[in-house]
């Protein structure tokens, strides 16, 4: 029997990731779609037989061949301005999914990635492109909107939790870890400050490696040691990444 779907309730996603200087945002471009805004975030109606995080699942596995398992994923908000979609565009909504409604609701999602190769090749694949945030202007429907909603949970869940180790590779420099911070707030962060903040946190373990084969001097690189944070979490500690801080 064929899973129907939901004729009014759909999952958009702003997919992020970071490729060492800038955070990009994965976009979908729209084939034989011949209006302005041919990008959209990665997004769907839902199916009868599943449920939001199922769907957000899903839509992010077509895009990015990734499980769950490998995914960061947060439910934000509800998009549920009545003219969010109509004209040309709820008529696009129409016509893909082959349904008849006259209004969607969204449920937005922010998702994390550590971008590599392999992961921008297979998203390429799948006719999505990897885009700088800051470079964006205009999207489809309000997905606009959506991505600013994401950046915003992204700014606020990074100045009090962790989450930024899930933008980055396992091994890493201080140094990327600060630009992580720089592109998402966008802020400048006095280089000694920030380093001595996070050595002091306890929650970076050295390697005892360093880069190779780059021009300035070798930076060493550092791991997330998650065990450490979890005691101190249970510890009623927090980190304060950003309290502080001399810009």
């Amino acid at each position: 029997m064929q899973v129907q779907t939901n004729q009014s309730l759909s999952v958009d996603c702003a997919v992020f990731g970071f490729d060492g200087e800038t955070l990009k945002v994965l976009l979908i471009e729209r084939p034989a779609y011949n209006a302005l805004d041919r990008l959209k975030l990665p997004g769907s109606m839902i199916l009868e037989n599943e449920t939001l995080p199922e769907a957000a699942y899903r839509v992010l596995e077509e895009a990015t061949g990734l499980r769950q398992r490998d995914l960061y994923l947060r439910q934000m908000e509800i998009f549920s301005d009545p003219k969010r979609v109509e004209g040309d565009e709820l008529a696009w909504i129409r016509q893909r999914h082959n349904i008849h409604t006259e209004r969607v609701v969204t449920v937005g999602y922010y998702a994390l990635l550590k971008l590599n190769g392999r992961l921008i090749d297979y998203t390429r694949s799948k006719g999505a492109q990897w885009v700088e945030v800051d470079r964006i202007q205009r999207l489809a429907m309000d997905h606009k909107a959506i991505l600013t909603a994401g950046l915003g949970y992204l700014c606020r869940e990074m100045q009090q939790s962790p989450v930024a180790f899930e933008l980055l590779p396992r091994k890493f420099t201080i140094r990327a870890l600060q630009r992580l911070f720089e592109a998402v707030l966008g802020i400048e962060i006095d280089n000694r400050n920030f380093r001595k903040k996070m050595l002091s946190s306890g929650f970076l373990q050295p390697t005892g490696e360093k880069e190779q084969g780059v021009a300035h001097k070798p930076a060493e690189y550092y791991t997330f040691d998650r065990n450490a944070y979890r005691k101190a979490l249970k510890a009623k500690l927090r980190m304060g990444f950003i309290d502080n801080w001399r810009y």
